[in-house]
């Protein structure tokens, strides 16, 4: 015998699709303590939890739980079907692929390229954000995989290491740094700079600095890439990147010269990331394979 109903699937599906379970117990017609009750039931047979709950905020899907929501909507689907034949059939299987800003104008394009080519079934969708927002959809399942820099993650989350990327420090072709010897941390400290104003990204650039004992001036916080290159562009201090356009001016013409920082511990990884650590469903599998043959250093 089946241990759980259809309309325990519903239970399920309608907490992850609405992020709570006030919204979901609304929608279903049922008290909220019903509801709690029967999705506890559920994680109780199934012996894993399928959402992470957090007071204050909503109910956060776990891989598992992912897993589970998506054989539910389809066997749900199926059974709907077999009640009404003109039901419609399922929508393809989907992939949500999440990448940090100052990347995304490198990888995203071939990212979604090849797995397009590798997974023709799958309907793939695309994200470019911050550290956190990135951070943050991982956790609630909004997204399933991330191209991103190792900064920010807990042990929650499981990496797949692609790359090294090395620090650039950006300038002005008559800016001092610009002759001589490449720079390193404490030459860059006698001249303001100019860093991005993500945050778990600044934190880590002075982190390198007071690591070496070095205090830096920070002249402005840019919100985007190109507005870094441009502040550095036109004189307003050394702009400092891991990613390095492979074109020297900047949106509005102005040269731009890229050196690298000296420093063999400043090297930043870029990772694939997925929440949770256990093995991952066949789509998101196959997926990581495909932007790991792509991306990885080998």
């Amino acid at each position: 015998m089946l241990y759980l109903t259809l309309r325990q699937y519903e239970y399920v599906c309608a907490v992850g699709r609405h992020g709570s379970l006030s919204a979901a117990a609304a929608a279903l017609n049922v008290s909220q303590p019903a509801l709690s009750a029967a999705l506890a039931k559920i994680e109780t047979h199934l012996g894993q939890p399928l959402f992470i709950r957090r007071r204050g905020s909503a109910m956060a899907v776990t891989p598992a739980g992912r897993d589970f929501i998506a054989a539910a909507e389809a066997l749900l689907s199926d059974a709907a079907r077999i009640e009404d034949p003109a039901h419609p059939r399922p929508a393809k299987r989907q992939l949500h692929l999440g990448c940090f800003t100052d990347l995304a104008p490198f990888l995203l394009a071939p990212a979604l390229h090849a797995l397009r080519r590798a997974l023709p079934d799958v309907t793939i969708s695309t994200r470019a954000d911050g550290f956190e927002a990135l951070i943050s959809a991982l956790l609630k399942g909004q997204i399933d995989l991330a191209l991103t820099y190792d900064l920010g993650l807990d042990a929650g989350f499981h990496r797949q290491p692609l790359y090294r990327s090395h620090p650039q420090a950006l300038m002005s072709p008559d800016h001092p740094l610009a002759r001589g010897a490449d720079p390193d941390l404490k030459a860059l400290t006698a001249h303001p700079l100019i860093l991005s104003d993500e945050g778990l990204s600044a934190q880590h650039m002075l982190g390198l600095f007071r690591r070496h004992g070095l205090s830096p001036l920070v002249a402005h916080r840019a919100a985007t890439l190109e507005l870094l290159r441009s502040l550095a562009a036109h004189g307003e201090g050394v702009g400092i990147s891991y990613a390095a356009p492979a074109y020297a001016t900047s949106y509005d013409g102005r040269p731009l010269l890229s050196r690298p920082i000296v420093g063999a511990d400043l090297t930043e990884s870029v990772i694939l990331v997925r929440h949770g650590t256990g093995a991952a469903d066949a789509t998101t599998a196959r997926a990581a394979q495909v932007l790991t043959d792509l991306f990885g250093a080998g």
